[in-house]
């Protein structure tokens, strides 16, 4: 199974999030019930991998706080658009969790990330060149700002790639203090 470990947004977060598609050619996006924060994508797992997962992200400690989604933007792969996403405002709260997330998994096997974290929810996937239709949708919309989000819990998720988008199952969250 493909594991990623994610922070989930309340619905009313993305049904805003959904107001955002558009026509912009060649952008494939996300449905509603997929929006999610990632903290750490993990990849394929077998079941023993699955359970040593979710015994380390058990011991995770840490308190709630808030987090505001905040502007626009894309990622470039060799000069094309990968992502439209939604940023996310500094967050020391958050960096901390994605830390010890990072270090949760780490004592499991599983190897350190080597990208650097940049928090994100994602909104469309493609693999277009930089257009002034994608420009213009970035700079349209890069006031955007959402009410303070709460993380309560960090989930785990298996992701099911479909013929369209891929499905995401809650498999097991744990709480923050």
């Amino acid at each position: 199974m493909r594991l990623f470990v994610a922070l989930d947004l309340p619905w009313e977060v993305k049904e805003e999030l959904a107001d955002f598609s558009c026509n912009i050619p060649g952008a494939r996006w996300v449905p509603t019930e997929n929006f999610h924060l990632t903290l750490r994508f993990i990849g394929e797992a077998n079941r023993l991998q699955a359970e040593e997962i979710d015994l380390a992200l058990a011991t995770l400690r840490g308190r709630s706080f808030s987090f505001c989604l905040s502007g626009l933007g894309w990622f470039e792969k060799y000069g094309r658009v990968s992502m439209l996403w939604a940023g996310v405002e500094r967050n020391a709260d958050l960096a901390r969790l994605q830390a010890k997330v990072e270090t949760a998994l780490h004592r499991v096997g599983i190897p350190p990330d080597r990208r650097r974290f940049t928090p994100h929810v994602t909104l469309a996937r493609m693999d277009t060149p930089v257009t002034p239709a994608v420009t213009s949708f970035v700079q349209a919309h890069n006031l955007y700002r959402s009410a303070p989000i709460r993380a309560d819990n960090v989930t785990l998720f298996s992701s099911f790639l479909g013929k369209d988008q891929p499905t995401y199952t809650p498999e097991a969250e744990y709480a923050l203090g």
